[in-house]
């Protein structure tokens, strides 16, 4: 562990959020996590508690799991989960004004030598630089979930981040077994992510200009990478509330009418159909998983 990171505080236990706490934990860290939702809260330690288990019974390791919720503070005001830490994780939804509101706030209430770091999937931290006064300390660190299967974190500096904060966040993404992914500049999407968008943009281009029915997409892209999903179903683990305001952040940011995201997935959202968090989607997670499963595909190769 490294000796000027040792306390960390997480603001937002949603998707994301939640994870980021889960998977570090195990890294000899102790974990302040904030939400405004005492509920969020309730359902973030729920989930910590069980991959805790998880953990536990895949490692043969004989202890009672809730001995382990004595790393994590769970806190509903941000000025007592900010005290006293190290490095702060900001993992609230991707809109701007909320964000800088956070970082606002952040700035004034955390220690001064507090690194202050953002998971936007689309937004560089260099956006949130005019409300904070320790703009040398500012980093985006972009995770991949499910961490553990997907260790690997983007990394990038703002305009005046400087070369120490920048050496930091990548030292402490490797103590915690990730693999840092250099942004060398600027870079909207930072590194594997800018390449997850390209997918994600054109497969909903395909999709919603009925081209071709999501779930053939689904098939090429699981026959063709070998992995155990395709892009739609990710984006229903991830949100669609959440992958629609990703697109129109970046939409906001090109003015491009190309990068704004088809209405269809607006009109998905507006009906309540979120993805796996609201049991539908693009795919019904209510099904048994063969109904969702691409026909050639046995269901025991992909889950």
């Amino acid at each position: 562990m490294i000796n000027e990171i040792r306390e960390i505080a997480i603001i937002g236990t949603g998707y994301m959020g939640r994870q980021i706490a889960a998977y570090i934990a195990f890294h000899g860290y102790n974990i302040h996590l904030f939400d405004a939702n005492p509920e969020a809260l309730t359902r973030a330690k729920q989930f910590v508690l069980k991959n805790i288990e998880t953990y536990f019974i895949k490692n043969n390791i004989h202890r009672d799991p809730r001995d382990e919720l004595t790393k994590f503070i769970f806190l509903d005001t941000i000025s007592e989960v900010v005290k006293d830490v190290d490095l702060i994780i900001e993992s609230v939804p991707e809109r701007l004004e909320l964000k800088k509101s956070i970082f606002f706030q952040i700035d004034k209430l955390a220690p001064i030598h507090a690194i202050i770091a953002t998971t936007s999937s689309s937004f560089s931290v260099s956006k949130l630089e005019d409300v904070v006064e320790r703009r040398d300390k500012l980093l985006n660190l972009h995770f991949y979930a499910p961490i553990p299967k997907r260790p690997m974190v983007d990394i990038m500096r703002g305009k005046l981040t400087s070369d120490e904060t920048f050496k930091k966040g990548r030292e402490w993404i490797e103590s915690i077994k990730c693999v840092p992914l250099i942004a060398k500049k600027e870079s909207p999407g930072f590194v594997f992510n800018r390449v997850w968008r390209a997918v994600k943009k054109e497969a909903l281009n395909v999709w919603a200009g009925k081209y071709a029915d999501f779930k053939d997409i689904d098939r090429g892209w699981i026959i063709f990478t070998g992995m155990k999903m395709g892009p739609f179903a990710l984006m229903d683990a991830i949100g669609l509330d959440v992958v629609f305001d990703i697109e129109m952040a970046y939409f906001n940011e090109s003015g491009d009418p190309n990068d704004k995201p088809p209405q269809q997935l607006k009109d998905m959202i507006d009906k309540g159909e979120l993805g796996m968090k609201s049991g539908k989607g693009f795919y019904d997670w209510t099904e048994p998983f063969e109904s969702r499963s691409p026909q050639f595909i046995k269901p025991n190769k992909v889950k």
